[in-house]
C-alpha cells in the first residue's frame, strides 16, 4: 500500500511540474507577442490555456483520489494540500499570461514605449527564475528558498511601481499617449500580480513543512 501511495504522490508531483513547465513558457510567451506585437503568438498563449486549465483540474481529482482512497498521515496529508493550493495559484498564473497576451492586439498601432519594454522584458526574467526556484524545491518540498522568492517579488513590486509612476506621469506631460500608456499598466499589473501568486506557492512549502499558515512580507515570514 506505501508503495502505491508514493507511486501515486509521485504521479501528482509529476503532473504539477508540467503544470509550472507550460506555464513559465506562457509567461515568455506573452510578454514576448506583446513587446513583439506579434497578434499570432499571442492567439497561441490563448489556445494554450485551456491545457492549463485541464492540468488543474487533472490534479483536483487525483489529489482528492490520494486523500480519500489512501488516508496519508499528516505529512502526507499537507503534501497533497499544498499541491491542491498551488495548482489553483499556478493556474491564475496562467490567466494572468492571458491577459498580457489580450493586450497584445490592443497594443499594435499604439506608439511604443521602449524603456517600458525593457522592464517587463526584466519582470519576464525574474518572475520566470522565481518560478524555476518554486518547481525545484516542491520536487523535495525544501521551504528554504522562501526568504529568497520573497526577496526576488520585492524587485519585481519596485518594478512595477516606479514604471507606474513613469507611465502615470507621461500621460500627464502627454495625454495623447493615455491608450497606450493604460495597456503597459494592465501588463505589469499583470506581471506584479504573477509574483505575488508565487509567493503564495511559497507559503504553502512552509505549510507543507512546519503546518503553519503564514502569510511572506517584508519579513521572512508571519504566521497568521
Amino acid at each position: 500500500m506505501a508503495t502505491t501511495f508514493d507511486d501515486r504522490l509521485a504521479k501528482l508531483r509529476k503532473s504539477f511540474t508540467g503544470m509550472g513547465v507550460n506555464v513559465s513558457e506562457q509567461i515568455y510567451q506573452s510578454t514576448k507577442s506583446y513587446i513583439d506585437h506579434d497578434v499570432d503568438l499571442a492567439e497561441k498563449v490563448c489556445a494554450h490555456d485551456l491545457e492549463v486549465n485541464e492540468n488543474e483540474t487533472h490534479m483536483e481529482k487525483h489529489a482528492m483520489n490520494l486523500i480519500a482512497l489512501q488516508q496519508p498521515v499528516a505529512t502526507d496529508f499537507r503534501i497533497i494540500i499544498s499541491y491542491l493550493k498551488a495548482g489553483t495559484d499556478m493556474e491564475r498564473i496562467g490567466d494572468a499570461a492571458v491577459g498580457i497576451a489580450k493586450e497584445t492586439a490592443l497594443a499594435k498601432g499604439n506608439p511604443r514605449m521602449e524603456d517600458v519594454e525593457d522592464v517587463i522584458a526584466k519582470m519576464t526574467k525574474h518572475i520566470r527564475k522565481m518560478l524555476e526556484q518554486i518547481l525545484e524545491a516542491y520536487t523535495t518540498f525544501d521551504a528554504k528558498v522562501a526568504p529568497e522568492i520573497v526577496q526576488e517579488d520585492h524587485k519585481i513590486d519596485k518594478y512595477y511601481e516606479s514604471t507606474r509612476i513613469a507611465i502615470t506621469k507621461g500621460i500627464l506631460i502627454n495625454p495623447e499617449t493615455a491608450v497606450a500608456a493604460s495597456s503597459y499598466l494592465m501588463v505589469i499589473r499583470y506581471l506584479e500580480r504573477i509574483g505575488d501568486h508565487i509567493v503564495n506557492l511559497s507559503e504553502y512549502l512552509i505549510y507543507s513543512d512546519t503546518g503553519k499558515i503564514v502569510e511572506l512580507g517584508e519579513e521572512d515570514y508571519r504566521e497568521i
